[in-house]
């Protein structure tokens, strides 16, 4: 079985490797990713998934060994692909936990206002993607949290940056959403109709 020593790589460099021995072995029935970041590591689990495979999660003392093993049929989605959901796609991008500049109380306020009114988009809203401070506002016990599960629950996909999370300890906090990398991010930014920064 091939092992992928991805140990030291930074977001979204494992799944950069992950994705180009898949496309560079299309037979291969079964691989391991070995990475040294739990944001990484939940990364590749996702999207070794939305490439067809199931994938078991183990921790070693700093390691975590993703073992890969192809399904008979595939079934599962990528993040990149295309939703059903309406004609239109817009994504939110929130960079930060506050909305404008000036006084943060007020864009705290601002900003939980915002994510509350955000359902009143429809079907047209696809995705929000939370970076930097913005990943603040998915963690247990933010008040802006209960809006965005409403989201999600309503078919929002809701992207978090794991990068910023690891950065600000906040992995094992967060509330909502899926843990993403820049990969992730980017392809969003393509396949979105209309892209808002917040």
């Amino acid at each position: 079985m091939e092992t992928l020593n991805c140990r030291g790589l930074s977001c979204p460099q494992p799944v950069l490797r992950t994705k180009d021995f898949i496309e560079a072995n299309p037979q291969a029935v079964a691989f391991t990713v070995v990475v040294d970041d739990a944001a990484a590591a939940q990364n590749v689990v996702r999207f070794v998934e939305s490439q067809g495979f199931s994938a078991s999660l183990d921790q070693n003392d700093d390691d975590f060994e993703i073992k890969a093993e192809k399904f008979e049929e595939t079934t599962s989605e990528s993040v990149g692909k295309e939703p059903a959901m309406s004609s239109e796609k817009i994504l939110i991008l929130i960079p930060k936990n506050t909305m404008g500049s000036g006084d943060d109380v007020l864009g705290a306020g601002l900003m939980l206002s915002f994510l509350n009114t955000l359902n009143e988009m429809g079907e047209t809203l696809w995705r929000v993607v939370f970076l930097n401070s913005g990943i603040k506002l998915t963690i247990e016990g933010a008040k802006t949290l209960p809006a965005i599960q409403q989201l999600e629950a309503q078919g929002v996909s809701i992207l978090v940056c794991g990068t910023c999370l690891t950065h600000f300890n906040l992995l094992d906090q967060k509330g909502v959403g899926e843990t993403t990398n820049m990969l992730d991010i980017v392809t969003s930014l393509q396949l979105a109709d209309k892209v808002i920064s917040v």
